[in-house]
């Protein structure tokens, strides 16, 4: 059984507009700092600061390095 590259999963990905997801989580479009049609970052004052005490953090802290040896310092 062979699993599909990270190219092939990215490929059949259908991006849509952040404009659009933002809209179905009842942000408004001013609140959207747009960096194109898919990124956008929001102000801290979104943040519901209850939820925040009740989050669980976990870091990733390595990357695998790559055929071509890249990301070999990230995980030494």
């Amino acid at each position: 059984m062979s699993f599909p590259t990270d190219i092939e999963i990215a490929q059949k990905a259908v991006i849509r507009p952040i404009a659009d997801i933002a809209a179905k989580l009842n942000i408004a479009f001013d609140d959207l700092e747009l960096y194109g049609k898919y990124k956008a970052k929001l102000p801290l004052t979104l943040i519901d600061e209850e939820k925040i005490k009740k989050a669980k953090l976990i870091l990733v802290t390595a990357i695998n390095p790559t055929p071509a040896g890249e990301g070999k310092t990230t995980v030494s």
